[in-house]
């Protein structure tokens, strides 16, 4: 390929008309030769496509790499640039075509095989396309979207999605000694629509030779090659730029802008550093400090293990204990506490021991007095930040599927911790309800569509939410509780309350001295939301930890309660409290609670 402008001289290729008629086509591929040339696909007169100017040693923006059996050889030959490329060996063959469609391509066959292999093509992606963003736009496919503006430039139109109008100056060149100029590293020089090029300045003198003409809007050196410098300035639009990286990435072209935009980019710059010095200070900081905690946990934990040397702390098989202690018979037993009973037993004939057997993790009743009503109330709202966190925040979301009293562990400070998610499931974002075979869970929390369907969701959780708020502001459990006037559940027990306008009556007594009313009277509407019958009409987390922390908010009236049915009642004075002992003939439930 030849392009001789003294002569006019030129070599270059021409594509069929169609893959059926070899008259010439519209495409063809040619070299364009402006003092600096550049191998450019046309179609008829337009530009389609352009490798960038020559530097020196190769084409910029785009030099195609011929291929491992191939070498590149385009040069300079008096003064007329010729693009070889050329085979390390005579076995390989090589052809070059432009096919109809306008696409460039290079194939390559040895002699042992039977078919052209494609090397590669051209165009070969959108920021090949000339002018893809149009004037003062720059284009990377590492970006989304491609396009965007040189630094100091706007988008002329946000709604030309193709960007084919280009960008527009923020702000207007002052012309005189108010322009400054900002380097843009690593990309294909712009086109030549409007150029003048200088082979002996120095860039120095090429930026004071741009200053003189208020026209310029670019300067660069051309060549690449070292020790040789040049000058090459822009007038008018800079069309046709895109990122490249590798050995063109070291060219640099300088934008002109005046002198705001540029002290705006020494601002961010500025701001930008003390960031950095910020963010390794306080890494260097860190690192510090966690060396420090490191050798701190060391040092106690070589101290323990010197303290704990010779203390042996011997395990026992349930079995060894249940035979010293006679399977935990009442004749062995020598107390009970607010944990369990306490029994004596003989591991061997010299070796007696006491055994506490802990039946529950509940604690005794005067211990209930502690939790106040403030207290109660951050628990809850504790309780619910956390269920939130859960079914919204979470990156996956999680349904817990067995959230009970004894699942909600309380720290030093009596904050509330969600614990045991053996039981639970996480879901897409879009998946809203599931169904399992196997209902596992804990009965008086589980949703009446879980228990009976097999069905769960978030709003599952809801229900066991408004258990929850119902046993902590009553003190009562709901599984079990029976009250003789209507032998209905703890939740039976607060809808009859509600609706006979007496919800306060559901409140534990001891909370008399410190609970206000209107937290109490909004957590029991709450709860009596959370546990309707059908899960549509449940609120989500986000609705209940609002309806909660909200005074004067007016809340909808709670539907009838999931579950709302009558049970039996015993002729005992504990008509509050579930029964734990049991009738001879009846069934009995073991609850396991692991922790």
């Amino acid at each position: 390929m030849v392009d001789d402008p003294d002569t006019g001289r030129e070599k270059y290729l021409t594509a069929w008309r169609n893959s059926d008629d070899p008259s010439p086509g519209n495409f063809t591929y040619r070299i364009e030769n402006q003092g600096l040339a550049e191998l450019v696909i046309f179609q008829g007169t337009t530009k389609v496509y352009r490798t960038g100017q020559w530097n020196g040693l190769r084409f910029t923006g785009a030099s195609p790499n011929p291929g491992p059996a191939f070498k590149s050889n385009s040069k300079f030959k008096n003064d007329v640039l010729v693009s070889v490329s050329e085979t390390y060996n005579y076995s390989n063959v090589a052809r070059l075509t432009v096919e109809p469609s306008g696409i460039v391509q290079r194939y390559s066959m040895n002699e042992k095989k039977d078919k052209w292999n494609l090397v590669y093509s051209l165009p070969r992606d959108p920021c090949d396309n000339y002018g893809q963003c149009g004037p003062f736009g720059i284009c990377s496919t590492d970006k989304t979207p491609i396009c965007e503006c040189l630094k100091g430039f706007s988008a002329k139109a946000q709604q030309d999605w193709d960007w084919s109008s280009g960008c527009a100056r923020i702000r207007p060149l002052n012309c005189g000694d108010g322009d400054g100029f900002i380097g843009v590293p690593g990309v294909k020089f712009p086109d030549m629509l409007k150029v003048w090029l200088n082979t002996s300045m120095t860039i120095g003198e090429c930026q004071a030779e741009c200053l003189k003409n208020c026209n310029c809007t670019a300067y660069a050196n051309p060549y690449i090659t070292d020790g040789r410098s040049g000058c090459l300035i822009w007038y008018g639009d800079l069309i046709d730029i895109r990122e490249v990286y590798g050995a063109d990435s070291k060219q640099i072209v300088y934008i002109r802008l005046p002198v705001s935009e540029l002290e705006e980019e020494k601002e961010e710059e500025h701001a930008a550093g003390k960031v950095r010095l910020i963010l390794t200070a306080a890494g260097v900081v860190f690192f510090c400090l966690i060396c420090c905690v490191t050798l701190v946990i060391r040092r106690l934990k070589r101290r323990a293990r010197r303290k704990n040397e010779d203390i042996e702390l011997p395990l026992f098989k349930l079995s060894m204990i249940a035979a010293a202690t006679n399977n935990f018979s009442s004749g062995n037993m020598i107390g009970e506490g607010g944990f369990g009973p306490v029994y004596k037993g003989n591991l061997s004939a010299q070796e007696e021991i006491a055994v506490k057997l802990s039946k529950t993790s509940t604690q005794d009743e005067t211990r209930r007095k502690l939790l106040t009503w403030p207290k109660r109330f951050d628990i809850i709202m504790g309780i619910a930040r956390g269920l939130l966190y859960l079914h919204h925040d979470s990156r996956l979301r999680i349904i817990h599927r067995d959230l009970k009293t004894s699942n909600i562990l309380l720290d030093a400070y009596l904050n509330p911790k969600i614990s045991d998610f053996g039981l639970a499931r996480t879901s897409g974002g879009d998946q809203t309800t599931e169904r399992t075979k196997r209902v596992v869970g804990t009965y008086g929390y589980m949703a009446p569509e879980y228990a009976i369907d097999g069905k769960f969701s978030v709003k599952s959780d809801v229900f066991s939410m408004g258990v929850l708020l119902l046993e902590i502001v009553s003190g009562k459990r709901n599984r079990g509780f029976t009250y003789c006037d209507h032998h209905h559940s703890l939740l039976g027990h607060a809808w009859l309350l509600w609706q006979e306008n007496k919800d306060l009556e559901l409140m534990d007594e001891c909370l008399n001295d410190t609970f206000v009313e209107s937290q109490v009277k909004r957590c029991i509407q709450v709860g009596l939301l959370c546990v309707q019958r059908f899960p549509e009409d449940r609120p989500v987390m986000s609705s209940v930890l609002f309806m909660l922390g909200s005074e004067g908010v007016v809340l909808p009236e709670p539907k009838e309660p999931g579950f709302f049915m009558e049970g039996s009642c015993s002729n005992s004075a504990e008509n509050h409290i579930p029964s734990t002992e049991s009738n001879k003939g009846s069934i009995t439930i073991t609850e396991l609670e692991p922790r």
